[in-house]
């Protein structure tokens, strides 16, 4: 069957349009007349040709978890790929994921398979979900590591809740921090210059400063602003590059507090990832194949990398992941202990949450020290700006009296 994208009108003569799966665009037409629908125009479009424009937002993380978990289900209780496709297009609720699931399921049909039909919509699934789909096609066991990555997900989405739900306040008082020193800066400062500039007295350093400021703010933003966007895409340009992008991951591992949080978000992926595809029966070299993929940061992934070639050349895990020195002390003792008891599946999974609770720690630590640190400096920058506004008035006082 293929896909045929339409525009009709309902009974009521509002236009609506949407994805139909038929063999033909007659049959697509008949379907949509069948559910009271006035055709207008119907299509047959191509998942590729679709993924880039209609949707370029892509499913929701939480869709995603329980659309994953789904198909697991289904593709367990022993229906086929295709099936359980269609089941789940059936089910969906949101239009968005229907259209999605149809696109895939034309892929597939056409000869995909479902990591590649998936490789359509990367506004959907993201790189290290379809190198684990990958990874449990080529095992036979994908059902299996479709449940482990829904799991997975469900981990990711409540760390991420946690993680927003804490920088919300933050956020928030940056925000009106920013507005309040802007407004000061940009109105007041200037009406209350008029009074000292009359009154012709020495002001303080302190005041000239803020004046100075003032005056350069006032007179250049525009220009800052276009400096600031030329310096965004100028980086984002050299990011492109593969040698520049490995320096900048590099200094980012190299940088106090965030480089632990990357490394340990890193870590938890790649023992997730190896833990799901050798408990699905996936071989290890597979699995670290697989496992690199899912890295973000490209000196972790070259480590991996290196790692799968000592492996190959019949060092152990542990060893291989321990030569590059990349990887927390952690992970190495539990991926060795792992293989000497024959549990490295159920040690990796204890390397994966145990790194997820270290990041855990971490972000909470760093959330609670961040709120009075920025609480003082906003402070701070508002307590110059009223000093600053005040000492010559104190002054004029004096010379009153």
């Amino acid at each position: 069957m293929e896909a045929f994208q339409y525009q009709a009108l309902d009974a009521a003569g509002r236009s609506v349009s949407g994805v139909v799966q038929a063999d033909t665009s007659r049959q697509a037409r008949t379907q949509l007349r069948a559910q009271g629908l006035l055709p207008v125009e119907v299509s047959q479009v191509h998942a590729r040709a679709r993924a880039s424009v209609v949707w370029a937002r892509g499913i929701s993380a939480t869709e995603l978890s329980l659309l994953t978990r789904q198909m697991a289900t289904l593709l367990d209780s022993g229906l086929t790929l295709e099936q359980t496709l269609n089941a789940l297009i059936e089910e969906a609720a949101e239009p968005m994921t229907r259209e999605v699931l149809t696109g895939v399921k034309t892929e597939v049909t056409s000869g995909q398979s479902l990591a590649e039909a998936l490789g359509a919509f990367d506004k959907s699934f993201p790189d290290f979900y379809r190198a684990l789909v990958h990874g449990g096609e080529e095992s036979g066991a994908l059902s299996t590591v479709l449940q482990h990555l829904a799991d997975y997900l469900d981990a990711r989405q409540a760390l991420k809740q946690k993680t927003s739900l804490a920088l919300l306040y933050p956020v928030l008082v940056t925000i009106v921090a920013v507005t309040i020193v802007t407004g000061l800066l940009v109105y007041v400062v200037p009406q209350v210059v008029q009074v000292f500039q009359q009154s012709r007295q020495s002001l303080p350093l302190l005041t000239r400063s803020l004046i100075a400021l003032s005056d350069f703010l006032r007179a250049t933003w525009p220009y800052l602003v276009v400096i600031i966007g030329a310096a965004i895409t100028a980086a984002r340009m050299a990011l492109r590059s593969d040698v520049n992008r490995r320096r900048w991951h590099a200094l980012l591992l190299r940088t106090p507090w965030l480089g632990p949080l990357i490394r340990s978000i890193n870590t938890s992926r790649f023992a997730s990832t190896l833990a799901i595809l050798v408990g699905g029966g996936v071989p290890l070299l597979s699995a670290l194949a697989s496992g690199a993929r899912v890295m973000t940061n490209m000196v972790l992934r070259e480590a991996v990398e290196h790692a799968i070639e000592r492996v190959r050349e019949g060092a152990s895990l542990a060893r291989a992941l321990g030569a590059s020195r990349a990887f927390p002390p952690l992970l190495i003792h539990m991926v060795a202990s792992g293989e000497v008891s024959g549990k490295l599946e159920q040690m990796l999974q204890r390397a994966a949450q145990l790194e997820t609770r270290s990041l855990e720690r971490r972000l909470t630590v760093f959330l609670t020290l961040l709120e009075p640190v920025m609480i003082l400096v906003m402070g701070g920058i508002v307590l110059m700006i009223v000093l600053a506004i005040l000492l010559p008035i104190i002054e004029i006082n004096q010379l009153v009296h």
